[in-house]
């Protein structure tokens, strides 16, 4: 059988011909996306790949690249902070920006604003291509640790060719966020700690979510001393533990400092962010209450479903319930600590500070080796597994079409 005879390869090379294999599936679907797209959608009909590239918040990260940052908050004509470059981090933008500089017409100094923007955009999705297959590869790794290698090879398949694969042919950061996070999780379960001193601080200036690591290994350091007997802890290991953990606590919180020291403003950064939620909450947001806006979305929700505000809430704990008894199943049992620590602290920082919205699913993607392991763990048939590729290119076309080639209300934004 064919995924047998590829599980012989070397694992990088398996990972690789699957990822290819998915990026192509992607790419004919932006292709069949771009036919369908209407008059009316976001990018108008026959949109290029370009358009694609650089659409939603990929716009916002080349204005960074090209222009940097403001150094005042824009505000409208009552005081309220606008949406703005500062809710991006730079690592992304800028990485992009100095790949391009190669292009023909795209150097430092050009005048020609179009032939910049475009190089940006290639460079930027060049960027998601290669991290993309390193994000694969690391779930790879930490799958076969848990599962046997044709198993975790189905599993990064589900990754690779996800409802979300399109992020990894875009210019958004997740990708990168999602390769750096992934080999810090294969470091912890090596032990490789030095090498999770810089991944805490690439993490934190990639993309909001950089303080889920600092969580897991405080977690993982509690992990090991409760299972101390088992599992001697020497000394160094709870060092490198306290260590890393004060680093990445540390640059968790650095790019709000930072902003607030640029703009002058002491809650810059907070306001920045909850601008990007105004519009979504009647009278817009006030203010930040960790956990709040789930509530706070709950209720839009159920006025957006035409449902009432308890059902909503309803749902809500339908949905908390849901998240808990995931981890209680077999396949996620089955999954190593690393991995099921990681995606537990994910969803505590996404529980404290999202809002739930149409970009939820894509900033929850952190957590796709907890789910392609629960789906990959149990010993399916290959016809069942298949058959979950197909689901996932149906919803993967969904949201790819929804989002780009419709993307015409603040509902559909990705």
């Amino acid at each position: 059988m064919a995924d047998r005879r590829l599980t012989g390869a070397a694992p990088w090379l398996r990972v690789l011909v699957v990822y290819a294999l998915a990026r192509v599936a992607t790419t004919l679907l932006i292709a069949l996306s771009s036919a369908l797209a209407p008059a009316e959608g976001r990018h108008g009909q026959d949109p290029s790949m370009l358009d694609y590239i650089a659409g939603w918040d990929a716009a916002w990260y080349r204005e960074i690249a090209l222009n940097g940052y403001p150094s005042e908050l824009p505000v409208d004509a009552s005081g309220n902070v606008q949406q703005n470059a500062w809710a991006f981090m730079p690592i992304y933008p800028w990485l992009a920006r100095g790949i391009s500089l190669v292009w023909p017409g795209a150097g430092a100094g050009s005048g020609d604003v179009w032939a910049v923007a475009n190089a940006w955009a290639v460079a930027a999705a060049l960027i998601s291509l290669v991290a993309g297959f390193f994000a694969c590869w690391g779930v790879y790794v930490l799958l076969e640790r848990a599962l046997d290698a044709q198993r975790a090879l189905w599993g990064t398949a589900f990754v690779a060719a996800g409802p979300l694969a399109l992020l990894f042919q875009v210019g958004y950061a997740e990708a990168l966020f999602l390769a750096i996070a992934m080999w810090a999780l294969v470091a912890l379960s090596r032990e490789a700690w030095w090498w999770l001193y810089p991944a805490s601080i690439l993490l934190a200036f990639v993309r909001p979510g950089e303080l889920a690591l600092s969580l897991t290994i405080a977690l993982y350091g509690l992990w090991r001393i409760l299972n101390r007997r088992a599992r001697p802890i020497a000394r160094r290991e709870v060092v490198h533990i306290l260590g890393v953990g004060a680093v990445g606590t540390i640059a968790g919180f650095a790019w709000p400092a930072i902003v607030n020291r640029v703009t002058g403003s002491p809650s810059a950064y907070f306001d920045t962010e909850l601008a990007w939620r105004a519009g979504w909450i009647p009278g817009g947001a006030e203010s930040f209450v960790p956990g709040e806006g789930w509530l706070a979305g709950a209720r839009v929700w159920a006025g957006l479903w035409g449902i009432p505000q308890w059902a909503g809430y309803a749902l809500l704990a339908v949905l908390v319930a849901a998240v808990v008894l995931l981890f209680l199943t077999p396949g996620v049992r089955a999954l190593g600590i690393e991995t099921r620590l990681w995606s537990a602290s994910y969803l505590v920082y996404a529980a404290l500070v999202l809002f739930p919205q149409s970009s939820t699913f894509r900033l929850l993607l952190p957590i796709a080796p907890l789910v392609a392991g629960a789906l990959a763990a149990p010993r399916l048939l290959r016809s069942s597994r298949i058959l979950m590729l197909i689901v996932f290119a149906v919803l993967q076309f969904w949201w790819i079409h929804a989002m780009y080639g419709y993307g015409n209300t603040y509902y559909l934004v990705p």
